[in-house]
């Protein structure tokens, strides 16, 4: 019956999945006795309202932004990137070692450092699992998982050691001045990385739907077989795919170091990762959608700070909300993913094998 109404409406989906999770929270709200106008009202306003409640939401939208988009680029050819985290770590230490390392060079080219680093540790890490997905048949959801703990534990060790500010704190020197990102406002840490985010968007937009490049990766997810009848080589597009996923995850990073914190800070991430894969997942395979996805869950995580402030109750309610809107949102998607794959032919919604480039 619901699938019925929303028929292949994507945006419809996603409004109507919003609706119903925020009326199953406020029929949870009300059998505990909450006023749920009231909690709701608060949710908006502790994510909306004021210069350090936006900044805030703009602050935790950047960073899930980028790593759905890093997500996403590992599903146009088909693989699982389960290891955006341990890329963004890497991608961190990485930027966060350049930052404080090469003050002495000029401003730009040190910025373009700090990036070009960030891309190369995210990528290359990235690029392990597809190796042993292209050449050894290894299941990549399996190899980016346990990859993730390694590169966790290889920045505790660095942050710990060789690059600890020797402060007592698990952090590294402070990143020189030149290299920071500006902040929009002096009472949150939003920054001009949200700019490097949607000129990301806008490069991977234009590539997957303009290039030949794109037009390779694409086909390749959507039908090997075909793309190697028709003379692309499909282990290399595979391998690009998953390097350029860990190259933008490295960026993430890299934007945190830069834009937030100013130096590498263990532990820094609180989940970036997770949500920027659940934001590219209930995107269900439409690129166009990543940004709206990534805001939603920005602006629950900000809100449910506040929320749980000024009402008393637990943001574990919008662990709730976010996890109805998944479910609702993305099981089909996830469900069809690994049964088509296993055809060997898939097409996703919104990633649909094309004639050419267009």
């Amino acid at each position: 019956m619901f699938r019925r109404i929303i028929g292949n409406n994507n945006y419809l989906n996603v409004l109507l999945s919003v609706v119903v999770a925020f009326a199953v929270g406020a029929v949870i709200l009300i059998a505990i006795g909450e006023n749920p106008i009231e909690v709701y009202r608060q949710l908006l306003k502790c994510a909306f309202v004021g210069q350090m409640n936006f900044g805030g939401t703009l602050e935790k939208f950047v960073p899930i932004f980028i790593t759905a988009i890093a997500f996403y680029m590992a599903s146009v050819v088909k693989l699982f990137n389960v290891g955006v985290e341990g890329q963004m770590y890497l991608g961190a230490i990485a930027s966060a070692w350049v930052g404080f390392t090469f003050a002495q060079l000029p401003a730009p080219l040190h910025m373009l450092m700090c990036f070009a680093f960030a891309v190369l540790a995210g990528g290359v890490w990235a690029l392990i699992s597809g190796v042993l997905a292209v050449r050894l048949k290894v299941n990549e959801i399996c190899t980016t998982i346990l990859l993730n703990y390694v590169a966790i534990l290889i920045t505790q060790y660095l942050v710990n050691g060789p690059l600890s500010a020797g402060t007592g704190i698990s952090i590294t020197p402070p990143v020189a001045d030149q290299v920071k990102l500006a902040w929009f406002f002096e009472s949150s840490k939003a920054n001009t990385g949200l700019f490097v985010a949607i000129g990301i968007f806008a490069l991977m937009f234009f590539m997957l739907r303009r290039t030949t490049a794109g037009f390779k990766l694409r086909n390749t997810g959507a039908n090997p077989v075909f793309s190697e009848y028709i003379g692309i080589k499909t282990g290399m597009a595979i391998l690009a795919g998953m390097f350029i996923s860990g190259g933008i995850a490295g960026i993430a990073g890299c934007v945190q170091v830069l834009g937030v914190h100013h130096a590498f800070l263990n532990g820094f991430s609180s989940e970036i990762g997770f949500f920027g894969m659940l934001a590219a997942l209930i995107s269900k395979g439409d690129i166009k959608m990543l940004p709206i996805m990534s805001f939603l869950i920005a602006f629950l995580r900000n809100g449910a700070l506040g929320m749980q402030r000024f009402t008393g109750m637990e943001s574990s309610l919008v662990d709730i909300i976010i996890t109805l809107f998944i479910l609702i949102t993305s099981m089909d998607w996830i469900i069809n993913f690994f049964k088509e794959r296993k055809q060997g032919a898939v097409i996703a919604p919104g990633n649909e094998v094309q004639e050419g480039v267009e």
